[in-house]
């Protein structure tokens, strides 16, 4: 009997250490359930614009929700892309590649994404999520493969009453876009949510991309704020820069007073009535102001920035509520714990920096894009990095993160070790620029480059051969060109050595420049209209009349 009650103890020891073990394996699996993953990406919101960043705006234009994102998760400091125009900054991000290699380097008339290729979609279908891309997309073309939802915005979309396009076909909607995808995109994570399979929805803003609509609970919401003006404001571009001239980009002169700055007795686009009565109430009073005041030199440049930098933040406003909503979704759903939320743009912007607005530089301001991501349990909540990180870097993100494998020809790296506190030993050092798109309507010349930590140097080609450098320490605004400057011989040289690398690793060359420009001009004989600030505006119109003819059919 004794031996016997000495077995039975041991039996139970034994089921207990069983069940224990059991159990822990099942806790092993739920900490490696793979989340869920939002990505947020807007179109043309500056770093700047984003209160969590910090600068002049953050006390007058707060970005509470975005900000949010930041407190409880990782805000990076040094984000660039490796193109700054919106479809390349998309094409990077969808495959993982530089423009060079996925094929689409610039927002042309015509230009088209191959969605034949492998992009992060139809690999995360592979791995078992659930796709999704909803809103601004900027591609020429719908997604053929990757995606289970597709409901996309066509080409720049509108910020009132928007046409969307899904597999059925286009349709129209009445309402704000930024609203309306906010909306769209709760009601489709609300219905993949699974405990089975994770979702990964691309939800892409058309906001606060040109020309600076403000919703209908934003109009007037900065009209009595006075907005900071950058230290930059009246640049002369002196100091051997040019190049930086060389552009049709400036507030003073290049912002149009009624499509831009709403300084127009004309109706809005595509308005119901009821819209444009609220819209009148707000710019009404407004124009009739500039009417009587009429300012010029100096202070016409102080207006048109004050009218833009209104528009522009009460714009945000909209999008930082679309966020604040997505996040309080996911709280309310319980799936904020196991669910990724990334917060980024395109690229940056300048909100009147070198009297500048727009993008397209290797400047900084155009450079550095947002990146702010909430990953609750392996994030530390209010963590900075400043590692050199990049556009290419999200899509592998997206499969580490997803637990798959990483094709090889992908040219960034995993996002997860910096996520998660440890930065990879052979992280990078310098990062690689290639911009393409010129002749254009902004005329910022074809250029490439490298930034490391203290320096960049940039190569303005084409149509001319300048090179510039700064010293990014001692001249964090890049007003100086220090190029051929002797104490620098050094620096210069080596960083010369470095483009080169960068360049060969990333398969560029001036071969490829070459053929793209070739094919530039090629596509201008095609159709004329791609240059389509060089027509008069009445026989542009008519041309873009049969262009998107011929398009439809």
């Amino acid at each position: 009997m004794k031996n016997l009650g000495y077995l039975l103890m041991g039996l139970c020891m034994f089921i207990s250490c069983k069940e224990n073990n059991e159990k822990t394996a099942e806790q092993e699996k739920d900490d490696q359930k793979r989340p869920n993953i939002v990505f947020i990406i807007s179109d043309d919101h500056a770093y700047q614009a984003i209160s969590a960043y910090g600068g002049r705006l953050a006390e007058v234009a707060p970005t509470p929700n975005i900000d949010r994102i930041a407190e409880e998760g990782m805000l990076f400091e040094r984000c660039l892309v490796t193109n700054s125009i919106c479809g390349p900054s998309r094409a990077a991000i969808l495959t993982g590649k530089y423009s060079h290699l996925n094929g689409f380097i610039d927002n042309t008339i015509g230009s088209k994404f191959n969605f034949d290729q492998q992009t992060f979609g139809e690999l995360l279908q592979q791995a078992g999520y659930k796709t999704g891309v909803l809103g601004k997309l900027h591609l020429g073309d719908t997604p053929s493969k990757g995606f289970d939802y597709i409901d996309i915005l066509p080409g720049q979309g509108s910020y009132y009453n928007p046409t969307f396009i899904n597999e059925q076909g286009q349709y129209e909607l009445e309402g704000y876009t930024t609203e309306i995808i906010t909306e769209k995109a709760i009601t489709w994570m609300d219905s993949v949510k699974s405990e089975e399979q994770p979702f990964m929805l691309f939800l892409g803003h058309k906001s606060p991309h040109r020309p600076w609509q403000p919703g209908p609970n934003e109009l007037g919401m900065y009209e009595d704020v006075e907005i900071p003006e950058p230290e930059t404001l009246f640049d002369d571009y002196s100091g051997g820069r040019e190049v930086a001239g060389m552009n049709y980009m400036s507030i003073s002169e290049s912002m149009k007073m009624g499509p831009d700055l709403k300084i127009t007795d004309r109706p809005q686009n595509g308005f119901t009535e009821e819209q444009q009565q609220m819209w009148d109430s707000i710019y009404g009073p407004i124009n009739e102001k500039y009417n009587r005041e009429k300012p010029t030199g100096d202070a016409l440049t102080r207006f048109k920035y004050q009218r833009y930098m209104r528009d522009y933040l009460a714009s945000v406003a909209g999008v930082d509520k679309g966020v604040g909503h997505v996040l309080d979704y996911l709280k309310k759903a319980g799936l904020d714990e196991n669910t990724i939320v990334i917060y980024t743009s395109d690229q940056g912007f300048y909100l009147g920096e070198h009297g500048w607005f727009d993008k397209r530089w290797m400047y900084k301001e155009s450079l550095r894009t947002p990146l702010l991501v909430k990953w609750p349990g392996k994030i530390r909540p209010g963590s900075v990095n400043t590692d050199l990180v990049s556009n290419i870097d999200f899509a592998e993100t997206f499969l580490d993160i997803a637990q798959t494998d990483i094709p090889g020809d992908m040219q960034g790296k995993s996002l997860v070790p910096i996520l998660e506190g440890e930065t990879p030993e052979d992280w990078r050092n310098e990062h690689y620029y290639h911009y393409y798109e010129h002749p254009s309507e902004h005329d910022v010349r074809r250029h490439y480059g490298i930034t490391t930590d203290r320096y960049k140097l940039i190569h303005f080609y084409y149509d001319l051969d300048k090179w510039e450098l700064y010293d990014l320490k001692n001249d964090p605004n890049e007003m100086n060109n220090i190029y051929d400057d002797p104490d620098y011989a050094d620096v210069q040289n080596k960083l010369h050595e470095d483009l080169e690398k960068l360049r060969v690793k990333y398969k560029d060359n001036d071969s490829l420049n070459q053929k793209f420009i070739e094919e530039y001009h090629e596509k201008v004989k095609d159709n004329p209209l791609i240059e389509y600030w060089k027509i008069e505006p009445e026989e542009r119109a008519k041309m873009f009349q049969e262009y998107m003819k011929n398009k439809g059919e």
